[in-house]
């Protein structure tokens, strides 16, 4: 993520698909369900629905729409970087408690 901060302050709209095939992998890597509502609960709806309201800016985008503001593309970024901070405390989290039961 660190190397992505630069270039998102440089060219956030360019960058944006970069960010959000990162944070795409690292959800599906923790067993995130993005495809299937049905599974969605609890912490896992909100995350997904984030991600999925700033996939569907960065889709517009990628499609060359008009109507993407900067305004959406900087909700987008914030949205997808929330979303890799709540999964690095949570990764930090299970990490703690393995490293308590050894």
């Amino acid at each position: 993520m660190a190397a992505l901060e630069d270039e998102l302050a440089e060219d956030p709209a360019g960058t944006l698909p970069e960010l959000d095939d990162l944070i795409a992998r690292m959800l599906e890597e923790s067993g995130y369900e993005l495809h299937d509502p049905v599974v969605r609960s609890g912490d896992e709806r909100e995350v997904v629905a984030e991600y999925l309201a700033a996939h569907e800016i960065t889709g517009a985008l990628e499609r060359g729409a008009d109507d993407i503001s900067p305004g959406d593309v900087a909700a987008a970024i914030n949205g997808l970087r929330l979303i890799f901070d709540f999964l690095v405390a949570e990764r930090s989290d299970v990490d703690a408690n393995f490293n308590q039961h050894e």
